[in-house]
């Protein structure tokens, strides 16, 4: 723990390191090309794999919390359904994910994102169906084109900022809708309930129908007949 707190800082520090303009210019153009290689290898792999539904949820949930179980039970049984299971790659939700659908023998995908304190794929993820991201907009990229459907479950920020990605394509129709399931009442009513009474009611800065997009359940059977109810009217194909 120590010593991912040294690598934080240090990370901090060098983001702070002031570059003259010729650094700047060499940096950008490396940019450039390490961007377009994630996005070729992330469009090569995952358009092999077929059609997936995305499982979220927070890094630090630990394996005897009821959700980690429940992350795994979902995950066999979107597996059931013939769709592969994409994770963040990490562990906690994401881990238990990755394990429901290896267990469950179906496709068990990884995108990990590489940060200061070194994350690293968990062992559940098929070995030639982890890819690694430098860049989050990328990755979330991937998420979106080639996921059927997005079951959150309990997270942070990482996966509010995933959750809201997908919610704001959706809602602005630059990708074609598809499924956005929270697991857990107790944990998303809250937030859900601002949106209602403070962006939709009071402050109308979100349309009524808008909530329309987004479902809350509590138990495996009911997050995963969304996603076969859904497709049972809908053509499957990348979002995009």
């Amino acid at each position: 723990m120590e010593q991912n707190q040294k690598n934080i800082e240090l990370a901090k520090m060098k983001s702070l390191s002031l570059k003259d303009w010729s650094e700047i210019k060499s940096d950008n153009a490396w940019v450039i090309f390490k961007v377009m290689a994630e996005f070729v290898e992330g469009f090569e792999k995952l358009a092999r794999i077929g059609p997936c539904v995305s499982i979220f949820g927070s890094a630090r949930t630990t394996p005897d919390n009821k959700y980690y179980g429940l992350a795994e039970e979902i995950a066999s049984k979107v597996v059931n359904l013939g769709y592969g299971v994409i994770t963040g790659g990490g562990p906690g939700i994401m881990e238990a994910a990755n394990k429901g659908a290896k267990e469950a023998k179906g496709k068990s995908v990884g995108l990990n994102i590489v940060l200061p304190f070194e994350q690293n794929g968990n062992i559940y993820i098929d070995p030639e169906r982890l890819i690694n991201f430098d860049y989050f907009f990328v990755r979330k990229v991937m998420f979106v084109k080639y996921s059927q459907g997005f079951i959150v479950m309990p997270g942070g920020l990482g996966t509010l900022d995933e959750l809201f990605e997908a919610y704001t394509l959706i809602q602005t129709e630059k990708i074609e809708p598809f499924p956005i399931v929270l697991v857990g009442s107790s944990y998303w009513e809250g937030l859900l309930t601002w949106i209602k009474e403070v962006a939709v009611k009071r402050e109308r800065n979100v349309s009524p129908q808008d909530l329309d997009l987004i479902s809350i359940v509590d138990t495996a059977d009911e997050a995963v007949g969304i996603i076969d109810k859904f497709y049972k009217k809908h053509n499957i194909s990348p979002n995009f």
